[in-house]
């Protein structure tokens, strides 16, 4: 197994330049992890590079939905709403500690979007369709019901609402997941490693990469017989290094939702509502706080840096208006904030409603494949889209024969509970677990939820600090968790472990500003940072403080 530790960083460098891999992996986010599990379970030596942390652009940024395809059946595609239907479902067996079903409430309103009639058989189909399990079809509310459920929706006008099974998750830690299972398979992984220009051989064939640590500013080669570009809203970048960005093209658009405190947004039920200009908005609970979003709107700053602007920020705190007209929510409520990309397909000489939301695979004449587009929902899907292109080449080239893509019932890291079911005694076990070694039962059961069959390791290290410091077990918690992601989870960084291992500075900031220097000087002393190092990485963090709560001008 390989190693995925911040702490072995220059010994997985040093053997990343010594082989001669199958497959390069540009890209670290949910396409790419999943690229990466599908390729080295078929038995090709795969590496996968992330130019800044693993997530950190698209695929920690989304609605932190698994979605089931109901949108699509409006547009009546009947087969992506099947398939998109069953990948929710294996998504969830495969890690149901990262993910989990939650009820969605669609209201109807005089004059809004969706009606009672159409809506009760479009989600009769879509539970068809989408093969949804007995204890999740879905089912219809009068609107004295709706009300009930949640208190806070426009009463006036109010016909009554649908309610269907959503499935919740945490992106990032989805995707880290999926990465790890990959390194646990024999994948070699790297955060902060930047792919800077392509290696041709005489035939003008991509035969791999230069690549400079982002963290060291070494450089160094890698020479792979196969390379994906899966780098998201990047990919039109890379395509651009190979000279073969033409024809469909990527188009960004910018996602941005809003987080309030439960005592701001006392939500009860998560909502799927109508918006005033006839868009739809998820309203969601989670954690305490209720979450709101998203904007749709066309994006050309900078691809690794997209912030909320006053735009986005008062469109949805008018859409709250309009769906809760008893909240009085103004701009000073907001807690935290994020804004994501979504990169679409557009092809030259089409207009805005011909831009598409699938995936696409593109081969240029060099021999660089690029995968474009798609779904958090359809990861695997598309990494075995991916994937089989490979294999197809490796076989008319060389003859060499991979096996079929294994996925499909292979648990990702943290998820060897026994699937969904499974995972309902294995937390209720664990939990007790926790609290035998001094947990509070809430604490326990975060740990859990988060960290899956690899709580058992988080226990161990927060088990050996309680003996060996005489710290707070709070104190000692949260250093066992940071122990476990600079070790385990290649956490190099203060913002990788308040925002894509732990989630916090979207969820509990109040919580980051408490825990941010004594979580950057244990960083300091583990990792050996300078003091440059140091004030760099704490200035990245505070100005993601900054912009979560402050609109960019």
């Amino acid at each position: 197994m390989n190693e995925f530790s911040s702490l072995k960083r220059e010994q997985m460098i040093s053997q990343l330049k010594e082989v001669t891999l199958d497959l390069l992996v540009i890209g670290g986010g949910i396409t790419g992890a999943g690229i990466s599990l599908d390729a080295v379970t078929r038995g090709l030596k795969t590496a996968v590079v992330e130019m800044q942390d693993f997530a950190a652009g698209t695929s920690s940024r989304s609605t932190k939905l698994v979605h089931g395809g109901l949108r699509y059946l409006k547009q009546l595609d009947v087969k992506v709403v099947a398939e998109v239907g069953k990948e929710r479902a294996i998504v969830y067996e495969n890690g149901p500690h990262v993910t989990t079903p939650e009820w969605m409430m669609l209201p109807f309103h005089e004059g809004g979007t969706f009606g009672p009639f159409t809506t009760n058989i479009g989600l009769r189909v879509y539970d068809f369709l989408a093969g949804v399990k007995k204890t999740e079809r879905r089912k219809m509310f009068s609107a004295d019901q709706a009300f009930q459920r949640e208190p806070l929706i426009k009463h006036v006008g109010l016909k009554g609402a649908g309610y269907y099974v959503e499935y919740k998750t945490d992106d990032a830690r989805l995707t880290i997941e999926v990465i790890k299972k990959a390194v646990e398979k024999g994948a070699f992984a790297l955060n902060y490693t930047k792919v800077i220009e392509f290696i041709y051989n005489k035939e003008g064939k991509v035969i791999g990469a230069v690549i400079e640590d982002q963290l060291s500013k070494e450089k160094y080669k890698v020479y792979a017989r196969k390379i994906i570009n899966a780098a998201g809203p990047w990919v039109d970048e890379l395509r651009d290094k190979d000279g073969s960005k033409q024809g469909k093209h990527l188009l960004l658009t910018k996602g941005v939702h809003l987080v309030f405190s439960k005592e701001v947004f006392p939500l009860q039920q998560a909502i799927y509502f109508d918006t005033p200009d006839g868009r739809m908005v998820f309203a969601i609970p989670r954690d305490g706080k209720t979450y709101v979003g998203t904007t749709d709107t066309p994006y050309h700053g900078d691809i690794a840096h997209p912030t909320m602007n006053v735009e986005d920020r008062d469109y949805i705190i008018e859409a709250i208006h309009y769906m809760f007209p008893s909240l009085t929510i103004t701009a000073d409520d907001v807690e935290s904030s994020w804004a994501g990309l979504r990169p679409l397909i557009a092809e030259e000489g089409k207009g805005p409603s011909e831009i598409s939301r699938k995936d696409e695979v593109f081969v240029s004449d060099s021999g660089l494949i690029t995968m474009a587009g798609g779904k958090l929902t359809g990861y695997r899907k598309m990494a075995e889209q991916a994937v089989n292109t490979v294999v197809r080449q490796l076989k008319k080239e060389d003859g060499i024969l991979f096996s079929k893509s294994e996925t499909e019932k292979l648990p990702i890291s943290g998820g060897d509970v026994g699937g969904s079911i499974g995972f309902k005694q294995y937390k209720q076990e664990k939990v007790s677990e926790g609290i035998t070694l001094g947990l509070h039962e809430a604490d326990a059961k975060k740990l859990v939820q988060r960290y899956g069959s690899n709580v058992e390791k988080v226990y161990e290290i927060f088990q050996d600090k309680i003996e060996k410091n005489d710290q707070p077990i709070t104190d000692s918690l949260i250093f066992a968790e940071l122990d476990y992601a600079i070790r385990y989870e290649l956490a190099y960084k203060p913002v990788d472990f308040f925002v894509r291992r732990t989630g916090s500075l979207f969820f509990s900031i109040d919580w980051v500003k408490k825990y941010k220097e004594p979580v950057m000087e244990y960083m300091k002393g583990v990792l050996n940072w300078d003091t440059e190092e140091k004030d760099t990485y704490k200035r990245e963090l505070e100005q993601l403080l900054r912009e979560a709560v402050t609109p960019v001008k």
